[in-house]
């Protein structure tokens, strides 16, 4: 691994236990075994160490929780596909983000002590707000949901259940209480569906 993206990867590990204000550039030294001249080096500042981050916890994001959707056609089982991807495959990947999700982390910390970084975070859960809501609608228009199913309200309940249930995974890593918590949204899902 190139001397970039081992602080890339270590910055990642840290501040998802730590958070990023709690995340000093001497941790980031120490963690990647490097001076301060190989920081500078291939980053101008911490904020822009963040950035890649970022990139480098979305490309990750994406590859464990989009893994499979292409493969059915069903938006209720895209849904839950997503669901358990979110759970089994990212939220317990404690290699790259021991501290639990780490956008979850960042975005409590920084909502009020650095809003514009906050923000390039809350474009991630919009973008995931919008993609449950895609797969609903399409459910919806497809006939695999009941007709008195509300989309919106649906997608709110998915993803406000998701970052509590994430939230208290990350304060006590009990992953039979994510299970239950992921496993009671999906069979809440199937309850909605049509019956053949």
């Amino acid at each position: 691994m190139i001397l970039k993206e081992k602080i890339i990867h270590e910055s990642l590990k840290l501040f998802s236990l730590k958070g990023y204000t709690n995340t000093s550039i001497q941790d980031i030294l120490a963690a990647a075994g490097t001076s301060k001249g190989g920081f500078y080096n291939h980053f101008s500042s911490k904020e822009d160490l963040f950035y890649k981050v970022l990139d480098e916890a979305r490309k990750i994001w994406r590859e464990r929780n989009l893994s499979g959707l292409n493969q059915t056609e069903s938006p209720l089982e895209k849904v839950a596909l997503l669901l358990q991807n979110y759970k089994d495959l990212y939220l317990k990947d404690a290699d790259n983000f021991p501290g639990g999700c780490v956008f979850i982390t960042l975005s409590v910390e920084l909502s009020d002590q650095i809003p514009h970084l906050s923000k390039e975070i809350e474009k991630g859960f919009i973008g995931l707000k919008n993609l449950y809501k895609r797969f609903l609608d399409e459910g919806q228009k497809s006939g695999e949901f009941k007709n008195c199913v509300d989309t919106e309200a649906i997608t709110e309940m998915i993803f406000n259940s998701m970052l509590g249930a994430s939230v208290i995974f990350n304060a006590n890593k009990s992953t039979a209480g994510l299970d239950k918590s992921v496993d009671s949204l999906i069979d809440y899902l199937k309850e909605l569906k049509v019956e053949d």
